[in-house]
C-alpha cells in the first residue's frame, strides 16, 4: 500500500525518512509521495564498465554541475545526451518501507527520459538516476528543479535490509569490486 503524504510527513519528523525536502514538499506535497529535485549532473567520461557475476565496475564519471542554494544554475541537455543525476534530498529507509519512482510528466513532455530503480529497505543516502534526452530539441534543466516523484510503500512482514555498496549515495565505483 502506498503511504500517503500526511503519514510521510510524520515519518519525516519521526525518523528523518527524507532529509532536505523543499518547503513546498514539507507544507503542501502533491499526489501520493514527494517530488525530488535535481542536485548534481554527471557525464560518463571514460574507462570501462563491467557487470560480472561476482564483480562490478562502473565507468569513470565527471561532475558537470551541482545545485547551490540561492544560486540559479542550469544545464542544457542536448538530444541523445545521457547523464547521471543525483537528488538534493537523501533518504533513510526503515525495514518496513520501500521506495519507487515515477518521472514527472513534464520530463517526458520535454523529451527527457528518467531511468530509475527501487530503493530497498535499509538504504540511506542520496539517490542516483539516469536522464537522457530522447527528444529532438535541447532541454534546459535548472538545478533544483523537481524531476521525479517518490512513492513510499509499506513492506508487509518487513524487508531485507540493503547491504550493497551504493549505501550512502556514491555514484560510481573507483575500481572493479566484489559485490556483497
Amino acid at each position: 500500500m502506498i503511504i500517503g503524504p500526511k503519514r510521510l510527513l510524520e515519518l519525516v519528523k519521526e525518523i528523518k525518512l527524507v532529509d532536505g525536502l523543499s518547503e513546498r514538499e514539507l507544507t503542501n506535497p502533491e499526489g501520493a509521495g514527494f517530488d525530488l529535485r535535481v542536485g548534481e549532473l554527471y557525464e560518463i567520461s571514460g574507462g570501462t564498465a563491467f557487470l560480472g557475476e561476482v564483480e562490478r565496475e562502473t565507468p569513470d564519471i565527471k561532475k558537470i554541475i551541482e545545485y547551490r542554494k540561492g544560486k540559479k544554475t542550469a544545464y542544457i541537455i542536448e538530444p541523445g545526451k545521457y547523464l547521471l543525476m543525483t537528488t538534493i534530498e537523501t533518504v533513510n529507509v526503515p525495514q518496513d518501507i520501500t521506495v519507487n519512482f515515477k518521472p514527472r510528466t513534464t520530463t517526458f513532455r520535454s523529451g527527457l527520459v528518467v531511468r530509475s530503480g527501487n530503493v530497498a529497505p535499509g538504504y540511506c543516502g542520496k539517490l542516483t538516476f539516469a536522464v537522457k534526452n530522447e527528444g529532438p530539441l535541447p532541454v534546459t534543466i535548472e538545478m533544483g528543479a523537481r524531476i521525479i516523484h517518490a512513492q513510499f510503500y509499506w513492506v508487509d512482514g518487513g524487508g531485507s535490509m540493503y547491504r550493497g555498496q551504493w549505501q550512502g549515495g556514491r555514484v560510481t565505483t573507483e575500481k572493479r569490486e566484489k559485490q556483497v
